[in-house]
């Protein structure tokens, strides 16, 4: 009998894959028990094992159905459990995590049922998969991962990495983010850190030798973003990528059958940098090796004894204790801040503001930055507070409690035993040798007081010392006595305004200050100083500053530092005083800029948006190097504190020429109509006229409707100032002002800009859409002498040789009060509360 010929050699082949594919294959129906340890789903070589194990980061006894490599969880199913669970493989294809083998509810679900599931299969990857009849993946754990992924494992822009409160992402433009409770953004770095364009699909993943790499379609080639400190190393390693539950990003490398894994590297270099790690109000520190958590004080206890990473919580709350809150220092010591918190909690004030602040707003804790930026972070009420630690850091920081402040609780620190006991020595010595010397300074002030406090000297030395007060970012209190001498009995009178009238003066160290004395003032003295600090504080270039102040019985006067150039009006305006004087196109163009990055700040980059509300050239001041300064705002609520909802008709006293329409028609007033008046003072800025002048040459309309009329015509020569040099004029930057103006002075509020795209379309950031006309507004008189008749303000000598205040942002965020600004002579009286002006 003639036996058939074998097989060819290579079918036999196909015939052993598919039998070891087979006998891979989980089948429908299939179920793993907690309470039975042998019981697992696993890869064909073993590498890999799907099954109820330990979870390390919870309480003993808890247990977790987990992927694992060596008992290294790389992906989870669902939350913790005990030795009761099952998780079961569904005949309808779903895949169930069940609380005891007989609940029908569970406790997480692939989501599968009913699409075509025939069988599972734990992958020579490590991926888990739900597949169809045809083999093709229904559902897989590499498609949806839990806190890690291993190589071969994609991270697009659709998935995430998830442990705890952290969360890791990545994004369009390439960039990889560590978020806090998906909404602080506490790391970013990758392709474009600081740029906006978007990748096509952006793929990250980890190779087998420990290289995190990045590739897209436009991408020439992958990009490698961080390297395993045993990179390429050779031998049987797994390296893979993993968010801890510490909000830290870290690559790990494990040998297999080795049981122990290692760091090779990590996001967050410094773990204190992380947000949240030690809980609110929680402070981060070191101490030999690793980073420990503890309280602000003994003001505060742990949440929960056994896990300082919980946070702390007060031992009395602040409701509990109104109007006896303390502030709690930390030398040291800093509060992190990031996006978004970053972008409304960081101001430019010194240290003894962003106390006094913290401590009368809705402030939980604030941070004094010794960085030489001069920030402040202020952390409001409902804000998470997370807090670092260390001699390293130069910053000091507040926390606000029920007084009394307890002793700080002794911080982690790197230093040893007898290092401590080295420093408890030194201590006592450096008490006995300061109580000897404190002793040897009272005694000797003491005569020198006697000595000396009848000499006419010793006034201005004392004065001198107290202008030290004012590098700190405090105002400095002068006395009525030493204002008197220094105004030389105010005798030299620069203006007068609304407010009072205004002296020049020479301070003690010879500064040269304008000194104002207020009228009218309706606050007590606690109130009065308060603001004057807050306004003090307020820190930027296009905007004058407060010195100091003097408050004693009747005498409220400001003192601001002195402006050497005059206002604005007198080289736009030729006066008798100042004729042949004009200002050349580049100087024009940085003054309009500078003025509109000063309105900006009051607008959108203090807490709280604080409108001028008599923007005009005579409250835009020059220095030496005619940079401008904008000046007379934040008076208005030292002189009326009173908070008015409404303004009235007869509350109007704005410039006239300046003010936009919602003050005629009896509207709230809003930042817009700042933007409406600096739109007029922009086109005076080019045309060197007022724009409420009529002539022959305009045709006898109102300056601003008949230029526009000419902008359309394309003549734009006859709306530049005659007295400018043509082939000194960048004529792009002199088109772009005025199309900016026309923008502003729009008829509807909704229609102007923001001053931060004012600044941005003067400096050709953004593009500039054609304007439509700017209607005209007739400016009659309002009930009576509400809208004066002048054009130029009766403060128009003194404006030009001195600063205004500044207000202050730090008053915004302090809750103090929400200064809307007027101005000394003709301007517009602000009875706006803090909604009318949002």
């Amino acid at each position: 009998m003639k036996l058939p010929p074998a097989p060819p050699l290579y079918l036999l082949l196909l015939l052993l894959i598919a039998a070891t594919a087979s006998a891979a294959d989980i089948p429908l129906g299939s179920t793993l028990y907690a309470s039975d340890p042998t019981s697992r789903w696993s890869s064909p070589n073993n590498t890999f094992t799907l099954s109820f194990t330990t979870n390390p980061t919870s309480p003993a006894g808890t247990l977790i159905a987990a992927v694992t490599y060596t008992n290294i969880s790389i992906w989870k199913a669902g939350p913790s459990t005990n030795s009761t669970a099952v998780l079961r493989l569904l005949p309808s294809g779903d895949l169930h995590l069940l609380p005891t083998p007989t609940s029908t509810t569970p406790l997480w679900s692939s989501a599968t049922a009913n699409l075509g599931v025939s069988a599972a299969s734990l992958e020579e990857s490590g991926n888990f998969v739900l597949k169809n009849s045809s083999g093709a993946a229904v559902w897989s754990t590499f498609d949806h991962p839990a806190d890690t992924i291993v190589p071969t494992q994609n991270l697009n822009v659709n998935l995430t990495l998830s442990s705890g409160l952290y969360s890791f992402r990545i994004h369009n433009n390439g960039n990889l983010t560590l978020l806090w409770n998906n909404s602080i953004v506490y790391y970013n770095s990758g392709l474009n850190s600081t740029m906006n364009s978007n990748l096509t699909n952006p793929i990250l993943d980890i190779q087998p030798t420990g290289i995190l790499t990045l590739s897209d379609p436009t991408l020439s080639s992958q990009l490698d973003l961080a390297y395993s400190s045993d990179y390429a190393e050779e031998g049987n390693i797994l390296r893979f990528l993993k968010l801890d539950n510490d909000g830290n990003l870290r690559i790990y490398s494990s040998a297999r059958g080795s049981g122990t894994v290692n760091v090779r590297w990590a996001a967050v270099s410094d773990q204190c940098q992380v947000y949240g790690f030690c809980g609110n109000m929680g402070i981060c520190s070191y101490n030999d090796t690793y980073p420990v958590c503890g309280c602000p004080s003994q003001n505060f206890d742990l949440v929960d004894p056994t896990d300082s990473r919980k946070g702390c919580k007060r031992r009395v709350e602040l409701q509990d204790c109104p109007g006896r809150e303390s502030m709690l220092q930390l030398d040291h010591s800093r509060f992190l801040a990031f996006q978004p918190e970053l972008a409304s909690q960081v101001y430019f004030i010194g240290i003894s503001a962003c106390r006094l602040n913290c401590l009368v707003g809705p402030c939980t804790a604030s941070t004094s930055l010794a960085d030489g930026s001069g920030l402040c972070y202020l952390k409001s009420g409902s804000t998470f507070v997370s807090g670092y630690h260390s001699p390293a850091i130069p910053s000091t920081s507040f926390v606000k409690v029920c007084g009394p402040v307890m002793p700080n609780p002794s911080l982690a620190t790197t230093s040893s035993v007898s290092g401590i006991r080295w420093r408890l020595t030194a201590w006592l010595v450096v008490v006995v040798v300061a109580v000897t010397i404190f002793g040897l300074i009272v005694v000797e002030g003491g005569l020198w007081w006697w000595c000396f406090k009848n000499s006419p000297k010793f006034g201005g030395l004392s004065a001198q010392y107290a202008l030290l007060e004012y590098a700190s970012g405090a105002p400095v209190q002068f006395s009525y006595k030493e204002l008197h001498k220094a105004t030389k009995g105010f005798k030299e009178k620069l203006g007068a305004g609304g407010f009072g009238a205004v002296y020049k003066g020479v301070l003690a160290n010879k500064t040269v200050a304008a000194v104002k004395q207020l009228e009218g003032i309706e606050q007590g003295e606690k109130q009065f100083r308060m603001e004057v600090a807050t306004i003090s504080s307020t820190h930027h270039l296009n905007l004058v500053r407060l010195i100091g102040f003097c408050s004693e019985g009747r005498h409220r006067l400001l003192v601001y530092e002195f402006m050497k150039n005059v206002s604005l009006d007198n080289f736009l305006f030729i006066s008798n005083e100042h004729s042949g004087k004009h200002l050349n196109w580049e100087n024009r163009y940085n003054i309009a800029l500078g003025t509109a990055k000063g309105i900006t700040y009051l607008h959108e980059e203090c807490r709280d948006c604080i409108v001028h509300c008599d923007i005009k050239p005579e409250n835009i001041l020059l220095d030496e190097n005619y940079y401008a300064k904008v000046s007379d705002f934040g008076l208005a609520k030292l002189v009326n504190p009173k908070d008015h909802r409404y303004r009235t008709l007869t509350s109007v006293r704005g410039t006239r020429g300046y003010l936009a329409p919602e003050w005629l028609a009896n509207l709230p007033i809003t930042s817009k109509s700042d933007v409406y008046s600096y739109g007029m003072v922009l086109l005076e800025i080019v045309s060197g006229r007022r724009n409420f002048e009529v002539s022959e040459v305009t045709n006898h309309k109102k300056f601003s409707s008949w230029a526009y009329e000419e902008f359309e015509k394309g003549n734009i020569e006859a709306i530049v100032d005659g007295r400018l040099q043509r082939n000194e004029m960048d004529m792009e930057q002199v088109v772009r002002a005025i199309q900016v103006s026309f923008w502003c002075i729009q008829e509807q509020p909704s229609q102007r800009p923001m001053m931060g795209k004012v600044v941005q379309m003067l400096e050709g950031i953004l593009e500039i859409d054609r304007p439509p006309a700017p209607k005209a507004v007739t400016e009659g008189s309002i009930c009576g002498t509400s809208v004066t008749a002048s054009s130029v303000s009766a403060l128009s000598t003194f404006a030009a040789s001195m600063p205004m205040p500044s207000s202050s942002s730090s008053l915004q965020m302090a809750g103090i009060s929400s200064f809307a600004s007027g101005k000394h002579g003709e301007r517009a009286s602000s009875s706006l509360s803090n909604s009318s002006r949002k």
